[in-house]
């Protein structure tokens, strides 16, 4: 006999009209908005890296965190996408909530100590929408991201510009989505069905798996990202190694590039003894160290995104010239 399991058509759902957001549209940062100089040599040896990929027709692939989003810098990801210089962006599957919720209300993000102990968190109506674009990307063989992105087209919600799946969509930029089964508000949903999500989800990685195919001489971008982004890197890149070796070729040639918070220092290029605590840091000894060692580079870079998003994209335009 199988195990009991919760009755979620017990579940009593809410309007986003009702929630209140904790980031509103002035979040987002307009493309002339002015942010430090950081004065980064790091950060301009990547914009030069990405402006040559983009010349030899390589991957430029930007793996990120949801927060990337909350820090405002959608409009500077969505520029880049259009000039060419981002080929691909993976996202977890907090991602893609944000940048609907920001398209469609001009918010997000809400109070999870507040609505938690209601037991309102996450259960509101119009995201649980995303579910049914699962659905359909499952039905259609498609991926996640690229469900999303036509159905928020297809929305024209108000806020539209600001959408990172819906210029993926636009553009045939692949903007792909890697979930974790229960980690996302969606999954509370009445509307969720497992299976659709993860086959929606799969699919999207056989994408990302693709795109890394191209990766010699290209640019890998972890923003904000200390699980999803290394890990799904790394199987990938795996993979595709597997396939080119013999096949004759080669995928080590390339740059990647890790932006999080996290001091590291200067030795970052080497990989951290058991002993020390940030062995456990994935995007050090998987992005920095592990997947460059025949031929790669790595940069890593500390600092809030919204700093460093911005100054990244000025220097690849000022490179470019």
């Amino acid at each position: 006999m199988p195990y009991p399991q919760f009755d979620r058509t017990k579940l009593v759902l809410r309007p986003l009209t009702e929630r209140e957001n904790d980031l509103d549209l002035s979040a987002m940062l307009p493309l002339d908005a002015e942010t430090p100089d950081l004065d980064n040599a790091d950060i301009r040896a990547l914009a030069a890296r990405i402006v040559a990929a983009k010349a030899k027709g390589a991957a430029v692939i930007l793996s990120m965190g949801a927060h990337v989003i909350r820090a405002g810098v959608s409009r500077f990801i969505i520029d880049l996408m259009e000039r060419g210089y981002i080929t691909h962006v993976a996202m977890n599957g907090a991602g893609p909530i944000h940048d609907y919720e920001f398209a469609l209300i001009g918010g997000t993000t809400e109070s999870v100590a507040r609505y938690i102990r209601t037991g309102e968190f996450g259960l509101w109506e119009e995201t649980g929408r995303l579910n049914e674009a699962a659905k359909a990307a499952a039905a259609e063989g498609i991926g996640f991201g690229e469900a999303i992105g036509r159905m928020v087209t297809e929305l024209s919600p108000p806020y539209l510009d600001v959408s990172i799946l819906a210029a993926g969509y636009r553009l045939r930029v692949p903007v792909t989505v890697h979930i974790g089964i229960g980690y996302d508000i969606i999954h509370e949903h009445p509307n969720a069905d497992g299976a659709a999500l993860g086959a929606a989800s799969y699919n999207d990685f056989l994408v990302y798996a693709k795109t890394i195919d191209n990766l010699e001489s290209g640019v890998f971008l972890n923003f904000g990202s200390a699980v999803m982004g290394p890990e799904v890197y790394l199987k990938a890149l795996s993979m595709v190694r597997n396939v080119a070796r013999r096949e004759g070729r080669e995928v080590a040639h390339f740059a990647t590039g890790v932006f999080d918070l996290i001091d590291l220092g200067p030795g970052y290029r080497e990989q951290p003894p058991k002993s020390n605590p940030h062995y456990y840091y994935r995007p050090w000894k998987t992005i920095l160290v592990r997947t460059v060692a025949d031929g790669g580079e790595s940069f890593y870079i500390a600092g809030d995104h919204r700093d460093t998003f911005p100054y990244l994209y000025r220097q690849v335009l000022a490179t470019a010239r």
